[in-house]
């Protein structure tokens, strides 16, 4: 059977407006996707016969009282996970990192600085990214790794390969079509 044909890609959805477009681009690449709420649990996800998990971005600060959360165990499923703005932020408070509120905010095009990471092999040095944001990742949880920054932004990527864990503080280029 076909990889690709018996995979299966949930999306956790934090009230990103571009949820519906992210699920769209990875069944574009013949890819089962689905989005589901975001307190999903991981009990749930194994049921579901995952093959990886999409983290949104959303519009809560994760240290606000209200903040969606997600149920940790889902990091000890032994899924590929890939987290974007407010997915990268759970990820980093869920698994020990801490996030700030900057002094500036960053919205719109941003010159990104990679420093390397799975997620940027064979992309150039310097890149222009789409940041909206207020909060960052001031420091990785164990394990992790900065992959790219931006002048305001000293986590603008993280990973922890030995994880299966990759993340961005910044949106993927999602066209419209």
């Amino acid at each position: 059977m076909d990889q690709k044909a018996s995979a299966k890609v949930l999306v956790l959805d934090f009230g990103a407006q571009y949820g519906q477009l992210i699920a769209r681009r990875v069944r574009d690449l013949n890819v089962y996707s689905e989005i589901v709420p975001c307190d999903i649990s991981a009990d749930e996800i194994r049921e579901m016969n995952a093959s990886a998990l999409i983290l949104s971005g959303g519009p809560a600060s994760v240290y606000a009282e209200d903040a969606p959360s997600i149920d940790p165990a889902i990091f000890d499923l032994g899924l590929p996970v890939l987290g974007f703005c407010y997915g990268h932020q759970t990820i980093a408070v869920e698994l020990g990192g801490t996030v700030g509120h900057t002094e500036k905010g960053e919205y719109g095009a941003a010159g990104l600085h990679v420093a390397g990471g799975a997620l940027f092999e064979d992309t150039p040095a310097e890149q222009t990214v789409w940041m909206s944001h207020r909060d960052a990742v001031t420091e990785v949880p164990s394990g992790f790794t900065v992959t790219a920054s931006t002048d305001i932004c000293p986590v603008a990527a993280m990973e922890c390969a030995e994880r299966n864990i990759y993340t961005t503080q910044f949106h993927p280029e999602v066209k419209h079509s």
